[in-house]
């Protein structure tokens, strides 16, 4: 797999999996509280989506023995506002399977994290218990993000929308997105760089809240961007920690 075409080789790899995917009824969504109006209710400290992550392909195997509802539990019980889990199988070792027995075992809010081009997929990730679903603007076109955005809110769940620059992100500011997420990883090299963050920050309104995720290893990486942003999503640090408590403290700074 080349570089430059990491994110094509995913998506053409989703296609054919959501093409043998059989469409599901949708089942009643599991309530949970909004993680828009949590994160705006509670701006004096970094909210944290702490995310089950087995393995990646830029770092390969993770930590695959984890109990993934324990890691989950130990999030929740430390403060963390969401938990993300991966649901991608060829490429991050994820399964929609992990996401139903989190969502079954844990009150806060689960991101849908995956490839998402269809809307087969955020219901089978609703019925999975999901209630907040990940839609990537650099996989979707401008049409299709707003038709997807448009449907997941249209069946009870909030949608965080990722960009990885500017351009992106005044597309989702032109779609009203109320989570906008900032990738610090660049999807075609897969390399992390903070300062894509930074770089935003004048860029960033007072309605949408902003999460910035990847390349947020400690806290002091945190305090480079605490002073914008919302919140931050943090995988692999936290499924390589010592302590997985103490690492959820490190991350979540106070801001006041």
């Amino acid at each position: 797999m080349t570089d430059s075409t990491f994110l094509e080789r995913i998506l053409a790899v989703k296609e054919k999996e959501v093409a043998a995917m059989e469409p599901q009824t949708m089942e009643p969504l599991r309530q949970s509280y909004s993680f828009y109006d949590h994160v705006k209710a509670n701006q004096n400290r970094i909210q944290l989506i702490a995310e089950v992550k087995k393995a990646s392909p830029s770092l390969g195997d993770i930590n695959t023995d984890v109990d993934i509802v324990k890691q989950a539990k130990t999030y929740e019980a430390n403060g963390t506002a969401m938990i993300s889990v991966l649901c991608d199988r060829e490429f991050f070792k994820g399964d929609t399977a992990y996401l139903e027995e989190i969502s079954s075992q844990v009150a806060i809010p689960t991101l849908q994290k995956d490839f998402i081009i269809d809307e087969k997929q955020i219901i089978a990730g609703r019925n999975a218990g999901a209630t907040v679903v990940l839609l990537i603007v650099a996989a979707l076109s401008e049409t299709r993000l707003k038709e997807l955005y448009d449907f997941a809110y249209s069946i009870g769940m909030e949608a965080l929308v990722e960009t990885h620059n500017l351009e992106e992100l005044q597309v989702a500011h032109s779609l009203g997105a109320k989570i906008i997420g900032v990738n610090n990883r660049n999807l075609k090299t897969f390399q992390t760089n903070l300062e894509t963050s930074v770089s935003l920050i004048p860029y960033l309104k007072d309605e949408a809240v902003y999460i910035s995720e990847s390349a947020l290893e400690n806290g002091a990486d945190v305090a480079k961007i605490a002073s914008a942003y919302d919140g931050i999503l943090c995988g692999t640090a936290l499924m390589t920690a010592d302590s997985v408590e103490e690492k959820v403290r490190e991350l979540c700074l106070d801001k006041s």
